[in-house]
């Protein structure tokens, strides 16, 4: 009779182990880990997740979202984590969050993160597609930036960050 309450307990651990969207309340697996920022041009698939994430705000009259070098540099950090794991994840997300609220004035962060969509339209039409992801995107937050890489194999990783300052 145990083993019927802990099943559904370990597996509820599991999905919630891989969901692909995080905010300040979940717990970090690594919170050791040293950003290493960089400030990359933006690509045109970036620019379109923007756009399309400020689109569909707007047309629930939320306010547009502005860019910032720093979220992108944090972003871009965590999907070139993703892409040398082969893996997508939120690992280190504390040391994301923390990082932005030291030195971006962030009070409030949340991340999506995705791999294998092929644009801006599949990537962001997933995210909206979500609960978890969609309650991210219409969040109340003041700025965002999304960083897209490819592995070797051409697969798409994604990260893109909220915050709220």
């Amino acid at each position: 009779m145990k083993s019927l309450i802990k099943l559904p307990l370990l597996v509820l651990f599991a999905v919630l182990t891989f969901t692909s969207c995080s905010t300040d309340s979940i717990d970090d697996k690594a919170d050791a880990m040293e950003l290493s920022l960089v400030t990359k041009e933006s690509k045109d698939i970036e620019i379109e997740i923007l756009k399309l994430i400020n689109e569909y705000r707007v047309s629930l009259e939320l306010n547009a979202l502005n860019d910032m070098s720093v979220v992108k540099s944090v972003a871009y950090s965590h999907t070139d984590y993703m892409v040398d794991q082969n893996e997508v994840s939120h690992d280190n997300f504390f040391t994301r969050s923390n990082y932005l609220k030291a030195n971006a004035g962030a009070k409030k962060v949340s991340e999506n993160v995705a791999y294998g969509y092929s644009s801006a339209q599949t990537v962001v039409k997933a995210w909206i597609k979500s609960d978890g992801h969609r309650g991210t995107i219409e969040g109340d937050f003041s700025n965002f930036d999304v960083s897209a890489e490819k592995n070797e194999n051409g697969r798409w990783y994604f990260t893109n960050i909220f915050i709220k300052k």
